[in-house]
Protein backbone atom coordinates (compact mmCIF):
# COMPACT_ATOMS: atom_id res chain seq x y z
CA UNK A 1 0.00 0.00 0.00
CA UNK A 2 1.24 3.16 -0.90
CA UNK A 3 1.89 5.71 2.09
CA UNK A 4 0.95 9.47 1.16
CA UNK A 5 1.00 12.57 3.60
CA UNK A 6 -2.31 13.44 5.67
CA UNK A 7 -0.74 16.46 7.43
CA UNK A 8 0.81 19.69 5.94
CA UNK A 9 1.87 22.87 7.64
CA UNK A 10 1.29 25.79 5.11
CA UNK A 11 3.22 28.67 6.45
CA UNK A 12 3.53 31.21 7.54
CA UNK A 13 7.44 32.05 7.01
CA UNK A 14 8.96 33.25 9.39
CA UNK A 15 6.37 32.47 12.08
CA UNK A 16 7.72 29.01 13.80
CA UNK A 17 6.79 26.67 11.02
CA UNK A 18 10.44 25.16 11.96
CA UNK A 19 9.93 24.87 15.60
CA UNK A 20 6.41 23.43 15.11
CA UNK A 21 7.93 20.92 13.03
CA UNK A 22 10.22 19.66 14.81
CA UNK A 23 7.80 19.25 17.89
CA UNK A 24 5.79 17.47 15.62
CA UNK A 25 8.39 14.93 14.32
CA UNK A 26 9.72 14.31 18.15
CA UNK A 27 6.23 12.55 18.79
CA UNK A 28 6.57 8.82 17.95
CA UNK A 29 2.93 8.67 16.02
CA UNK A 30 3.98 11.44 13.80
CA UNK A 31 6.53 11.45 10.78
CA UNK A 32 7.49 14.51 9.31
CA UNK A 33 9.30 15.06 6.37
CA UNK A 34 12.84 15.45 6.09
CA UNK A 35 13.90 18.55 4.01
CA UNK A 36 11.35 19.98 5.88
CA UNK A 37 10.09 22.04 2.37
CA UNK A 38 9.66 19.90 -0.46
CA UNK A 39 7.59 22.41 -2.29
CA UNK A 40 6.12 19.73 -4.11
CA UNK A 41 2.79 21.22 -4.61
CA UNK A 42 4.08 24.50 -6.38
CA UNK A 43 4.73 25.40 -9.73
CA UNK A 44 8.16 25.40 -9.82
CA UNK A 45 7.71 28.25 -12.20
CA UNK A 46 6.56 30.24 -9.07
CA UNK A 47 9.78 29.77 -7.36
CA UNK A 48 12.91 32.30 -7.07
CA UNK A 49 16.49 31.76 -6.75
CA UNK A 50 18.06 30.63 -4.68
CA UNK A 51 15.18 28.30 -3.76
CA UNK A 52 14.14 26.85 -7.18
CA UNK A 53 18.28 25.56 -7.33
CA UNK A 54 17.62 23.64 -4.32
CA UNK A 55 14.30 21.93 -4.79
CA UNK A 56 15.16 21.60 -8.20
CA UNK A 57 17.82 19.28 -6.98
CA UNK A 58 15.84 17.72 -4.60
CA UNK A 59 13.92 16.16 -7.60
CA UNK A 60 10.96 15.52 -5.33
CA UNK A 61 8.55 17.60 -8.01
CA UNK A 62 9.33 15.30 -10.81
CA UNK A 63 6.99 13.13 -9.76
CA UNK A 64 4.33 11.80 -7.32
CA UNK A 65 6.49 8.82 -7.13
CA UNK A 66 9.44 10.92 -6.21
CA UNK A 67 7.46 12.57 -3.71
CA UNK A 68 6.63 10.01 -1.72
CA UNK A 69 9.59 7.83 -1.46
CA UNK A 70 10.15 11.26 1.13
CA UNK A 71 7.61 9.27 3.47
CA UNK A 72 8.62 5.36 2.69
CA UNK A 73 10.43 5.06 6.21
CA UNK A 74 7.40 6.02 8.05
CA UNK A 75 6.33 2.79 9.23
CA UNK A 76 3.20 2.72 11.38
CA UNK A 77 3.64 6.44 12.00
CA UNK A 78 -0.40 7.21 12.19
CA UNK A 79 0.52 11.08 10.57
CA UNK A 80 2.63 11.75 7.82
CA UNK A 81 3.23 15.36 7.06
CA UNK A 82 5.64 18.35 5.70
CA UNK A 83 5.70 21.77 6.24
CA UNK A 84 5.94 23.68 3.07
CA UNK A 85 5.69 27.63 3.63
CA UNK A 86 5.45 28.28 -0.12
CA UNK A 87 2.00 26.82 0.44
CA UNK A 88 0.78 30.19 2.05
CA UNK A 89 1.93 32.35 -0.47
CA UNK A 90 -0.90 33.10 -2.70
CA UNK A 91 -1.04 35.26 -5.40
CA UNK A 92 2.90 34.69 -5.86
CA UNK A 93 2.00 31.08 -6.02
CA UNK A 94 -1.13 30.28 -6.84
CA UNK A 95 -3.23 27.15 -6.94
CA UNK A 96 -1.53 24.92 -4.14
CA UNK A 97 -5.09 24.03 -1.95
CA UNK A 98 -6.28 23.28 -5.02
CA UNK A 99 -3.59 20.50 -5.75
CA UNK A 100 -3.40 19.27 -2.33
CA UNK A 101 -7.06 18.57 -2.25
CA UNK A 102 -7.21 16.88 -5.07
CA UNK A 103 -3.68 14.61 -3.64
CA UNK A 104 -5.52 14.07 -0.59
CA UNK A 105 -8.82 15.49 0.30
CA UNK A 106 -8.62 13.91 3.85
CA UNK A 107 -5.22 15.48 4.82
CA UNK A 108 -5.22 18.17 7.53
CA UNK A 109 -4.27 21.60 7.34
CA UNK A 110 -1.68 23.53 10.01
CA UNK A 111 -1.19 27.01 9.91
CA UNK A 112 0.82 29.05 12.42
CA UNK A 113 0.62 32.73 12.37
CA UNK A 114 2.57 35.34 13.69
CA UNK A 115 2.37 39.26 14.41
CA UNK A 116 2.33 40.72 11.37
CA UNK A 117 4.00 43.20 11.48
CA UNK A 118 6.75 41.35 12.76
CA UNK A 119 6.27 38.72 10.24
CA UNK A 120 6.57 41.38 7.57
CA UNK A 121 9.90 42.76 8.37
CA UNK A 122 11.38 39.54 9.20
CA UNK A 123 10.48 37.85 5.72
CA UNK A 124 12.25 41.71 4.09
CA UNK A 125 15.17 39.98 6.26
CA UNK A 126 15.22 36.86 5.09
CA UNK A 127 15.18 38.40 1.38
CA UNK A 128 17.80 40.36 2.13
CA UNK A 129 19.81 37.27 3.51
CA UNK A 130 18.91 35.15 0.63
CA UNK A 131 20.14 38.34 -1.79
CA UNK A 132 16.95 38.92 -3.27
CA UNK A 133 16.34 41.82 -1.82
CA UNK A 134 18.28 45.46 -2.54
CA UNK A 135 15.88 48.09 -1.58
CA UNK A 136 16.42 49.50 2.68
CA UNK A 137 13.60 48.18 4.69
CA UNK A 138 10.87 51.31 4.53
CA UNK A 139 11.49 51.26 0.18
CA UNK A 140 10.89 47.67 0.19
CA UNK A 141 7.52 47.42 2.32
CA UNK A 142 6.21 50.24 0.16
CA UNK A 143 6.49 49.09 -2.75
CA UNK A 144 6.48 45.48 -2.44
CA UNK A 145 3.29 44.08 -1.56
CA UNK A 146 4.18 40.71 -1.26
CA UNK A 147 5.38 41.26 2.02
CA UNK A 148 2.35 42.29 3.37
CA UNK A 149 0.31 39.75 1.35
CA UNK A 150 2.20 36.58 3.26
CA UNK A 151 0.66 38.27 6.41
CA UNK A 152 -2.72 38.33 5.42
CA UNK A 153 -3.58 35.34 7.04
CA UNK A 154 -7.31 35.39 6.29
CA UNK A 155 -6.61 35.88 2.42
CA UNK A 156 -4.17 32.92 2.65
CA UNK A 157 -6.60 30.33 4.84
CA UNK A 158 -10.20 31.08 3.07
CA UNK A 159 -9.08 28.67 0.15
CA UNK A 160 -8.25 26.28 3.00
CA UNK A 161 -11.14 26.57 4.82
CA UNK A 162 -13.39 26.14 1.99
CA UNK A 163 -12.02 23.13 0.15
CA UNK A 164 -10.67 21.04 3.34
CA UNK A 165 -13.40 22.17 5.89
CA UNK A 166 -13.34 23.67 9.33
CA UNK A 167 -12.35 20.81 11.01
CA UNK A 168 -9.84 19.60 9.35
CA UNK A 169 -7.82 23.15 9.13
CA UNK A 170 -6.46 24.23 12.63
CA UNK A 171 -4.26 27.44 13.54
CA UNK A 172 -2.34 28.56 16.32
CA UNK A 173 0.35 31.96 16.63
CA UNK A 174 3.83 31.68 16.98
CA UNK A 175 3.54 33.42 20.15
CA UNK A 176 1.34 31.21 21.87
CA UNK A 177 3.83 28.60 20.88
CA UNK A 178 6.67 30.09 22.47
CA UNK A 179 4.90 31.15 25.77
CA UNK A 180 3.68 26.98 26.47
CA UNK A 181 4.52 24.63 23.81
CA UNK A 182 2.49 22.15 25.70
CA UNK A 183 -0.71 23.89 25.88
CA UNK A 184 -0.41 24.35 22.65
CA UNK A 185 0.84 21.05 21.20
CA UNK A 186 -1.20 18.61 23.43
CA UNK A 187 -4.94 20.06 21.59
CA UNK A 188 -3.13 19.49 18.03
CA UNK A 189 -1.63 16.04 19.24
CA UNK A 190 -5.26 15.30 20.21
CA UNK A 191 -6.58 16.96 16.86
CA UNK A 192 -4.29 14.64 14.73
CA UNK A 193 -5.27 11.55 16.90
CA UNK A 194 -2.14 10.73 18.37
CA UNK A 195 -1.36 10.33 22.21
CA UNK A 196 -1.98 14.10 23.59
CA UNK A 197 0.44 12.75 26.59
CA UNK A 198 3.21 12.20 25.05
CA UNK A 199 6.29 14.53 26.55
CA UNK A 200 7.30 17.18 24.08
CA UNK A 201 10.70 16.75 22.11
CA UNK A 202 13.01 19.92 22.72
CA UNK A 203 12.74 21.89 20.02
CA UNK A 204 14.56 25.29 19.54
CA UNK A 205 12.47 28.37 19.81
CA UNK A 206 13.89 29.63 16.49
CA UNK A 207 14.63 27.02 14.28
CA UNK A 208 15.47 29.20 11.65
CA UNK A 209 16.21 32.39 12.73
CA UNK A 210 18.01 35.09 10.90
CA UNK A 211 20.89 36.09 12.12
CA UNK A 212 21.37 40.34 13.62
CA UNK A 213 23.99 41.14 11.09
CA UNK A 214 24.07 40.43 7.01
CA UNK A 215 24.87 41.53 3.59
CA UNK A 216 22.66 43.47 1.82
CA UNK A 217 23.64 43.86 -2.00
CA UNK A 218 24.50 47.16 -3.19
CA UNK A 219 23.21 48.91 -6.13
CA UNK A 220 21.53 46.96 -8.93
CA UNK A 221 23.36 43.86 -7.97
CA UNK A 222 26.01 43.07 -11.33
CA UNK A 223 28.59 42.83 -9.03
CA UNK A 224 27.44 40.69 -6.45
CA UNK A 225 25.74 38.29 -9.18
CA UNK A 226 29.22 37.94 -10.72
CA UNK A 227 30.61 37.18 -7.79
CA UNK A 228 27.68 34.50 -6.97
CA UNK A 229 28.78 32.91 -10.92
CA UNK A 230 30.90 30.27 -12.46
CA UNK A 231 33.37 32.38 -13.75
CA UNK A 232 34.20 34.37 -10.39
CA UNK A 233 34.24 30.29 -8.50
CA UNK A 234 36.75 29.76 -11.31
CA UNK A 235 38.84 33.09 -11.39
CA UNK A 236 38.45 34.17 -7.86
CA UNK A 237 41.05 32.20 -5.86
CA UNK A 238 43.61 33.68 -8.14
CA UNK A 239 42.74 37.19 -7.04
CA UNK A 240 45.24 38.24 -3.71
CA UNK A 241 42.83 38.50 -0.59
CA UNK A 242 42.71 42.41 -0.16
CA UNK A 243 41.30 42.66 -3.91
CA UNK A 244 38.68 40.00 -2.86
CA UNK A 245 37.86 42.08 -0.08
CA UNK A 246 37.52 45.85 -1.39
CA UNK A 247 34.99 43.74 -4.34
CA UNK A 248 33.06 42.23 -1.47
CA UNK A 249 32.32 45.79 -0.11
CA UNK A 250 31.49 47.05 -2.94
CA UNK A 251 28.74 44.55 -4.19
CA UNK A 252 27.35 44.11 -0.67
CA UNK A 253 27.49 46.23 2.22
CA UNK A 254 26.83 45.01 5.98
CA UNK A 255 23.68 45.61 8.11
CA UNK A 256 22.48 45.44 11.36
CA UNK A 257 18.74 44.43 11.56
CA UNK A 258 18.42 45.54 15.10
CA UNK A 259 19.23 48.97 14.09
CA UNK A 260 16.77 49.52 11.24
CA UNK A 261 13.77 52.11 11.21
CA UNK A 262 10.99 49.17 12.46
CA UNK A 263 9.02 52.38 13.92
CA UNK A 264 8.38 53.39 11.00
CA UNK A 265 8.12 50.12 8.86
CA UNK A 266 5.29 49.41 11.52
CA UNK A 267 3.50 52.80 10.70
CA UNK A 268 3.74 51.91 6.93
CA UNK A 269 2.08 48.18 7.82
CA UNK A 270 0.07 48.54 10.73
CA UNK A 271 -3.12 50.38 8.41
CA UNK A 272 -3.06 47.12 5.91
CA UNK A 273 -2.87 44.83 8.63
CA UNK A 274 -5.07 45.97 11.45
CA UNK A 275 -7.83 45.91 8.59
CA UNK A 276 -6.72 42.00 7.93
CA UNK A 277 -6.52 40.81 11.72
CA UNK A 278 -9.92 41.99 11.59
CA UNK A 279 -10.95 40.32 8.97
CA UNK A 280 -9.17 36.92 10.02
CA UNK A 281 -10.77 37.52 13.82
CA UNK A 282 -13.96 37.45 11.96
CA UNK A 283 -13.08 34.27 10.14
CA UNK A 284 -12.00 32.33 13.07
CA UNK A 285 -13.95 33.94 15.69
CA UNK A 286 -11.19 34.88 17.82
CA UNK A 287 -8.79 37.52 18.96
CA UNK A 288 -5.13 38.03 18.42
CA UNK A 289 -4.14 40.30 21.66
CA UNK A 290 -0.59 38.27 21.87
CA UNK A 291 0.25 40.61 18.80
CA UNK A 292 1.72 43.56 20.78
CA UNK A 293 3.45 44.98 17.88
CA UNK A 294 0.90 45.25 15.76
CA UNK A 295 -1.60 46.60 18.00
CA UNK A 296 1.21 49.09 19.35
CA UNK A 297 0.96 47.91 22.69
Amino acid sequence: MTVRPNLFIVGAMKSGSSTLHAHLAGHPEVFMSEPKEPCYFVDLDDLESPAREVVESWGFWRSQASYLELFENAGDAKVLGESSTNYSKAPKMPGVPQRIVQFNAEARILYIMRDPVERSISHYWHAVGQRKERRDLVTALEREPHYREVSNYAFQLEPYLRLFGADRVRTLTFEALVNDPAAELRPIFDWLGVDPSVPLADAALHENATPEELERVRGEGRLDAFRESPLWNRLGPLVPGPMRRWGRALAAEKVDRTQDDTQRAAGILRPYQLKETAALARLLGRTFDEWTTLYGT
